[in-house]
């Protein structure tokens, strides 16, 4: 009986024994390894980055078409056109950093990436729709100047706004890069981290102050085709309808491109002034991503549908112009 109990109590040490190395023996390896596992560890992919990462490759790929087609076609050089490249670069640069978010979140995480890529996608899409107002103004110029639109001074207006435009979007740009951020302090954060609100709000402000002024310039665009559509019918009795049918469908055309522009960006403009980092990140991504696709639709609606860009692109891809085509100059409210 002794026997056995003694037999019984020295299983019973080794098997204490035993569990107690196996326990010394895990944590070593947990310690050992306590860096690797972090740095191993898988992030799930958000199907919305994916789509983003998307439309930035849409992006980029539409845009460095059209750079392409204004740097390799020597008749495009008017104001108009370098509006339209300016524009084309900040949306080509626009997609870049989305695809650049992408990556910096899931393969190189890191405070400098982020800032990086914050900073490059803010100096993006002010660029961007700071364009879009040049790109108005030149439309009201051509019109309310049209004797004097063709002169030098036109020329050197265009670069000077290019100028006012770029160096202001990359100071906003950099205002994250060089502390107005909120990696220090999570509080301080907008729904878009590492952008605090202030700035997020100084970039709302901005963009609905940038809607205010294309409006107010779009209407009076539309008062003066519509007045030159009544001197022409005075005029030319017998051309009064189809003038009044092409002006009709200018401002329609001049409608759409102003919906399309507000659609896009009033949502993300007005959510980013209201919310913070405690909302839900599903209502940044839905109004993020119409703003996103506005640098998909800008290419097609001042690039691609503007006959001397159709042409050139022709030339460029196959070689052969349709008789149909002629090259011909053109005012920037033809664009």
């Amino acid at each position: 009986m002794l026997h056995i109990v003694a037999a019984a109590m020295s299983n019973h040490l080794q098997n204490i024994s035993s569990l107690n190395s196996l326990d010394w023996l895990s944590q070593d390896d947990r310690n050992s390894s306590s860096v690797r596992t972090s740095d191993l560890q898988v992030v799930a992919v958000s199907p919305w980055d994916i789509t983003l990462c998307v439309t930035g490759t849409i992006i980029s790929c539409e845009n460095a078409v059209v750079i392409a087609i204004l740097f390799y076609s020597p008749t495009l050089r008017a104001p108009m056109f370098v509006l339209i490249g300016s524009l084309a670069l900040a949306d080509l640069l626009a997609g870049l950093g989305l695809i650049l978010n992408f990556i910096f979140i899931y393969l190189l995480r890191s405070e400098l990436a982020s800032l990086a890529s914050a900073g490059l996608l803010i100096t993006a899409f002010s660029a961007s729709v700071c364009n879009l107002l040049a790109i108005t103004i030149d439309r009201y110029l051509s019109l309310y100047n049209a004797l004097t639109y063709h002169t030098e001074r036109t020329v050197t207006c265009t670069y000077m706004m290019l100028f006012l435009i770029w160096f202001t979007s990359i100071i906003m740009g950099m205002l994250p890069i060089i502390g107005w951020n909120c990696l220090r302090d999570e509080s301080l954060c907008s729904v878009l981290r590492p952008v605090t609100r202030n700035n997020a709000a100084v970039l709302s402000v901005s963009f609905l102050l940038i809607f205010a002024m294309m409006l107010q310039l779009y209407l009076q665009i539309c008062k003066i085709a519509f007045r030159h559509a009544q001197q022409i019918a005075v005029q030319h009795q017998f051309m009064a309808a189809s003038h009044a049918s092409s002006t009709t469908k200018g401002v329609s055309t001049l409608s759409v491109i102003l919906g399309i522009f507000a659609f896009c960006w009033i949502p993300f403009a007005m959510y980013t002034l209201v919310a913070d980092s405690s909302y839900p990140v599903t209502y940044t991504y839905v109004t993020i991503l119409p703003a996103t696709c506005n640098s998909v639709i800008n290419p097609i609606i001042y690039a691609f549908r503007n006959p001397d860009i159709q042409k050139s692109f022709c030339l460029a891809c196959c070689s052969c112009v349709p008789e149909t085509f002629t090259l011909r100059p053109r005012t920037s409210s033809n664009v």
